[in-house]
């Protein structure tokens, strides 16, 4: 049980990075492993997330924002409305993760402060590698493929 909690801890971690990245990736990626049973939120407050609908309304939203993120008149994820969203993005993401193995509370600061780290990370990293590209599209791209193929392996290894 203890190694299963502390699993839950670091993945939860983990998916807060990935709302910093993309805030509508993790809610996406979760709410799929939730209604394809790999996390059980059935019977709980976050049990809407494994309802039929929620997996395919977050991942329309993460596909907008892989979209969106390309444009020239997107305001930086560090805007005030944007860093709020990803922190909570986070936590609930951080949450959800958390609550199966009785970690909920704990699941959701861990998934807060990654998406933190992740947002102001994310953001240096990019800005790095767009130099390095001499262009920000690139560096985008990297970007997006980090941020799901992370979520995509945290949902794998799910307790």
């Amino acid at each position: 049980m203890a190694n299963t909690a502390a699993i839950a801890l670091v993945l939860s971690f983990l998916i807060g990075i990935v709302a910093g990245l993309r805030a509508m990736t993790a809610p996406a990626v979760v709410s799929w492993a939730a209604r394809l049973g790999l996390l059980e939120l059935g019977g709980t407050f976050l049990g809407f997330l494994g309802h039929a609908l929620t997996p395919w309304i977050f991942t329309a939203f993460a596909l907008g924002e892989l979209v969106t993120d390309q444009l020239p008149t997107t305001p930086s994820r560090t805007v005030p409305i944007s860093f709020a969203a990803r922190v909570i993005v986070g936590t609930l993401c951080g949450g959800a993760i958390g609550l199966g193995s009785g970690v909920l509370a704990l699941g959701a600061a861990l998934g807060s402060v990654g998406a933190v780290l992740g947002t102001l990370g994310g953001r240096a990293v990019r800005a790095r590698l767009a130099d390095l590209f001499h262009r920000d599209r690139p560096a985008a791209f990297v970007e997006d493929g980090i941020a799901i193929g992370s979520a995509l392996l945290i949902a794998l290894l799910l307790p």
